[in-house]
């Protein structure tokens, strides 16, 4: 189930932006996979239900403070924490049947995603019934070890001191060096049948079990809510009128689908280099002009120094910050190309989650991957500059009264 450990490094290295948490902007850890099909960090789901819950305790207090980002998460007690993971169900049978001011007891599970800003329900079940997104978590692992390639694993049942771990056991969730590996896995016995990889700190299951029913593996897919379920889902749960199909099946069209698509992008680098190349003469050309735009401005209120001083610094500043907008939509619409690029972004993501093997896992993780990778086929058929770069609405009329200079405005219609 682990990826080719021959990977190239640059390959790993160059789509880190796609193994950022929307939440806490740092790598992933534990990835859940909540009903929009976003990934959040596993304590980052935690911690926005809890911030989510603490904002309906604030409202009305002259106490609670309204600049605080929305998703400047606090560091809530263990208590806390492990209150919000228990199943709704399990919180009802403790008596927790009701909510009051101040309880620990988290009153809702929805919150708004971080990745597209629209609420998600975990329904009864809460956490406990998020999938673990193992292609990801596997990735970033992958990442993790091309990033620190210096430093060593080292070996989980060596005596002090332990040495460098030359693999790892998938079954047994360990490394080994070579020396406790013949020990712990001798030859001839079930133990010398396990799967080992090469050393690594990631493990995960062999066989995915579905969060409703715990002891039923994973086996269809139902394409109305977008996720893999087990028979008992389909038989009599929550999917039993959905629409499903066998696991095999979803993971052959998905993976075709994603394969043609990035087919068709890397066929394209020639016409994303090409337009990357124009959005950084466009920041080039904003730049001169918007400096050009800043000594006019100048020239003009230099002339009317005493009247103008005040609608002089107003001016600039909005210049500036125009030209730094543009800028930054220029700079985020060159990533977003760069990303298009074999090897990187998320093609470099996408060609990472093609390599996984396992069914379940691929198609989890595929569908959402797939709608990003159309919508970005879609961008270059209709390529458009995410600004323009003419700052000639913010130049000043001179000619106009000077009893009407303390009632100047200076508005732009230029796409920002």
């Amino acid at each position: 189930m682990e990826g080719d450990g021959s990977d190239s490094l640059v390959t790993i290295k160059n789509i880190e932006r796609e193994l950022i948490c929307p939440a806490c902007k740092e790598l992933f850890t534990h990835p859940l996979i909540l009903p929009c099909q976003h990934s959040i960090c596993h304590k980052c789901v935690k911690e926005l239900l809890l911030t989510h819950d603490d904002s309906f305790n604030d409202v009305g207090s002259d106490n609670s403070n309204q600049s605080s980002p929305r998703l400047r998460l606090p560091s809530p007690s263990m208590d806390k924490i492990d209150r919000i993971s228990r199943p709704a169900a399990q919180r009802r049978s403790l008596g927790w049947r009701g909510w009051k001011r101040g309880s620990l007891t988290p009153r809702t599970t929805t919150f708004p995603c971080p990745g597209c800003e629209h609420d998600v329900d975990l329904g009864e079940r809460g956490i406990s019934g998020l999938f673990r997104n193992f292609t990801l978590e596997t990735i970033v692992e992958r990442y993790r070890q091309a990033a620190r390639a210096a430093t060593a694993i080292m070996c989980d049942l060596c005596k002090p001191p332990p040495q460098e771990s030359t693999k790892s056991c998938m079954d047994c969730s360990a490394s080994y060096c070579n020396e406790c590996f013949k020990i712990y896995h001798p030859w001839g016995t079930v133990k010398a049948q396990h799967e080992y990889v090469g050393p690594t700190t990631n493990f995960r299951p062999k066989i995915l079990m579905c969060p409703e029913h715990e002891t039923e593996r994973i086996n269809m897919y139902c394409e109305l809510c977008r996720r893999p379920v087990c028979h008992l889902c389909k038989l009599g749960g929550n999917h039993s009128n959905h629409r499903v199909t066998t696991m095999s099946s979803a993971y052959k069209t998905l993976k075709e689908k994603l394969s043609k698509d990035i087919d068709y992008l890397i066929g394209k680098e020639s016409q994303v280099k090409s337009q990357i190349s124009e959005l950084n003469l466009l920041m080039k050309e904003t730049e001169c002009n918007g400096e050009r735009a800043k000594e006019e401005a100048i020239t003009h209120f230099e002339k009317l120094f005493e009247i103008l001083e005040e609608r002089k610094s107003s001016v600039l500043k909005a210049i500036d910050a125009s030209k730094k907008l543009r800028l930054d939509k220029f700079q985020t619409q060159v990533e977003e190309y760069q990303g298009l690029l074999e090897n990187n972004g998320l093609v470099g993501y996408a060609q990472e989650v093609l390599k996984e093997t396992d069914q379940s896992c691929f198609v989890q993780t595929a569908k959402q991957l797939h709608l990003r990778i159309q919508k970005a086929t879609e961008s270059l058929k209709s390529f458009r500059p995410a600004a323009q770069t003419s700052f000639e609405d913010y130049v000043v009329n001179t000619s106009k009264q000077t009893e009407l200079l303390g009632e100047l405005s200076f508005f732009s219609s230029a796409m920002e």
